[in-house]
């Protein structure tokens, strides 16, 4: 940390690391972030440098009206403390103090990253030191006003980047010119911006319903790239990337009154603490630089966990298999075709507990396995016993937070432990919902888990969510929804701490509906995310290929469901989606041709011939982000040693496509084809263009490449 004094009312200090450099301004005593980037890069203008909180509450509003967050009277008078520099391990961590003399307002903001990484994280936390309670309606996580230098061009020559996110059809990233939302307003004006521009938001429980809780910015003429992501498992959030004086800024934030419902009374000696929120630089490499950089930060954020490193083969019975059907003569032929196919984990996903044939979707909550799918004196354990010896640890389907409304948890539990608006319990599509705050909703799943792994030796529980229970809860009279919802999102995230804690070899998936709840806050604690539910193999090819800008390569669990009706290269094409993310096997394996179950052993091998590398290797798209209906798409995940490449040739594209791999320019390479070994790929690359020339003759057709120097 170096601090430098130019005036009495106007200093300055520097804090960062290699990788990552800011500085910011005391402007009569209101720090602004005024430059964020390299080390040595020439400072811009401070432009639309924002306050480095900002802050609305009932009675303090903005200076400014419209649809933006930013210019907030208290953010504006929030003065300097003091500040501190410190080292948590490999982590640069800076805390600024600020004070609201009006009113008694305290903020802290710490800044956070890892050494070497340009990504900087941040965290606010708020007090009340005044006589009056404070009714917050919104808190900043994270704002910046100085995206890019002040210049004509700032925004002409920027695009946004955001991620459409539906059922089926996750991770659809976008990017769009920033003029097509903020257009210019130049001649005789008195103010260069608007009032509104492009502001992405979440809604209800998912945090991931319609978008990703993620956004960017890049100059298509530099590269200059910045992308972020709000780390919270609920749908209260909010980012807003717009032009400000000439300057980009983006401010972040948590829930808020006007989109989300929620209100916070911050009585006198209280203390609020908003969402964290990440943001990832690239000087000059673009958004393939910044999502390496941010997967880099990702690893070094979560929940250290062994299967972090392993990463084995999990084999699950639902997605074109059983679809919820299990039953021990169903499944037992499954089992030897899973462990002959070298699965290591097998997972029997939703209906397990089903005792009606057909009522699994609101009678879940007790958890108990139904006698009439596992007949016998065993039961269950029959069919766990049998994963077990064929060398395979046995996996659950649970939903936890969720109580059929025919459960009879539903009436065993008192109304405080659901959701509930207005004194209502919530029902929402035959199911009422848990309030993690409750200690009798706690003590139910502590129960259910220690039953399953403890007593019944689980290994894995695959944790979904089905249902979005709207606005939150209101657990006492003045609550407001959104508020109560954050509270249920904190003890949900406390409780899997608490639930790794006891168990610490457990593996934890997410899965909300596939990728409904797909957010950093819940990968920072659970190992695998459920990337879709998508069936069809041709589609599933660029959400297997983006999944890599929204979790990192070893947690995003892609399904490859070969059917007995697909052809060999169909076989092949579903095998290659998952081979550089986590395989989650499924399909109809024991029904397979001898040709076709010997694609599908072929594609296990090779996936452990290379999942070693994937924990340290890094994304890049060689044809850019995959659009819905690309006829090619590619993946690239590299190491300093090697380079795995997937391509995916779809129905109705030509024979040849030409990928772009810049990190290999003027090299000398190796080219070897990992899967399928019978493939007729043919390549031709070209290291002073560092272009790739790819042939497959057929289609649909998908090829494992391994690029390494000779």
């Amino acid at each position: 940390m170096t601090e430098q004094d130019t005036a009495k009312e106007h200093r300055l200090f520097l804090w960062g690391h290699d990788a990552l450099h800011l500085e910011i301004t005391l402007d009569d005593g209101c720090p602004r972030v005024t430059h964020i980037g390299q080390p040595g890069e020439a400072l811009p203008s401070p432009g639309a440098a924002l306050p480095l909180v900002e802050v609305t509450a009932t009675g303090h509003g903005r200076g400014w009206s419209g649809d933006r967050l930013v210019g907030t009277d208290l953010g504006g008078r929030l003065r300097y403390r003091s500040h501190r520099a410190s080292r948590d391990g490999d982590w640069h961590v800076l805390s600024v103090h600020l004070h609201e003399p009006r009113t008694g307002l305290v903020a802290e903001v710490t800044y956070r990253s890892p050494d070497g990484v340009p990504v900087l994280r941040s965290e606010v936390t708020l007090r009340n030191e005044g006589r009056a309670a404070l009714n917050l309606e919104s808190v900043s996580s994270l704002a910046v006003g100085c995206l890019a230098p002040q210049t004509e061009r700032t925004v002409d020559d920027a695009d946004l980047l955001w991620a459409q996110n539906d059922w089926m059809a996750e991770c659809r990233w976008q990017r769009q010119p920033m003029r097509l939302s903020t257009p210019a307003r130049n001649g005789r004006v008195s103010v260069s911006h608007g009032k509104a521009g492009i502001a992405l938001n979440g809604q209800g429980a998912w945090s991931s319903c319609g978008r990703l809780p993620m956004g960017g910015w890049t100059d298509r003429r530099t590269g200059r790239t910045w992308v972020w992501q709000i780390e919270h498992n609920g749908g209260g959030w909010r980012w807003e990337c717009e032009e400000q004086q000439q300057a980009v800024y983006a401010a972040l934030f948590g829930p808020t009154d006007i989109h989300h419902g929620w209100r916070h009374p911050l009585e006198p000696g209280a203390a609020f603490r908003a969402v964290p929120a990440a943001l990832s630089f690239s000087a000059d490499g673009g958004p393939d630089a910044a999502f390496a950089a941010l997967t880099r930060y990702r690893r070094l954020q979560r929940r250290p966990h062994a299967d972090h490193q392993r990463l084995p083969v999990v084999f699950n019975d639902y997605m074109n298999c059983l679809m919820g059907d299990p039953t021990t003569e169903k499944l037992l032929p499954h089992i030897e075709a899973a462990a002959d196919a070298g699965a290591e984990y097998f997972v029997i996903d939703a209906g397990w507990y089903d005792d009606e044939n057909g009522g699994w979707w609101n009678t879940v909550g007790a958890w108990e396995a139904a006698a009439s799918r596992f007949p016998g004196e065993r039961g269950i354990h029959e069919v766990l016993d049998r994963i077990r010896d064929r060398g395979m640890v046995p996996g659950l389907w649970l939903e936890p937070e969720m109580i059929g409304v025919r459960s009879p948890m539903a009436t065993s539990l008192p109304d405080e432990a659901f959701f509930r608006r207005d004194g209502i319990r919530v029902a929402e599509a035959g199911r009422h919902h848990l309030d993690l705050r409750h200690p009798a909703a706690r003590a139910h799943l502590d129960e259910v888990v220690d039953r399953l792994v403890g007593a019944w030796g689980v290994g894995y529980l695959k944790l979904d969510h089905n249902v979005d229970p709207g606005s939150g809860t209101s657990a006492h009279p003045g609550e407001s929804p959104g508020a109560g919802l954050l509270g249920h999102n904190r003890a949900h995230l406390d409780w899997l701490d608490g639930v790794l804690d006891r168990y610490p070899h457990l593996v934890l998936e997410n899965c909300a509906s596939g990728g409904m709840r797909w957010d950093d806050a819940l990968l920072s604690r659970m190992q695998l995310q459920s990337t879709s539910d998508q069936q069809n193999l041709h589609h599933y090819a660029p959400i297997a290929a983006s999944a890599p800008t929204a979790a990192t390569p070893e947690q995003g669990a892609v399904w490859a469901y070969p059917q007995p009706e697909d052809s060999l290269d169909e076989v092949a094409f579903t095998m290659a989606s998952a081979l550089l993310g986590r395989i989650h096997l499924s399909g109809r394996l024991p029904e397979l041709a001898p040709e076709a179950s010997a694609l599908v052993h072929e594609a296990v091998a090779a996936y452990k011939s290379v999942r070693g590398d994937l924990p340290q290797a890094v994304p890049s798209w060689p044809l850019g982000l995959p659009a819905w209906d690309d006829p090619w798409v590619a993946l690239a995940l590299r190491t300093p040693a090697v380079t795995y490449l997937t391509v995916w040739r779809r129905p109705g594209a030509d024979a040849t496509a030409t990928l772009r791999l810049p990190h290999l320019h003027g090299s000398a390479t190796r080219f070897d084809l990992l899967y399928p070994s019978t493939s007729r790929v043919d390549h031709v690359w070209t290291p002073e263009r560092a272009e790739l020339r790819v042939t497959l003759p057929t289609a649909p057709s998908a090829v494992l490449l391994r690029i390494t120097a000779p």
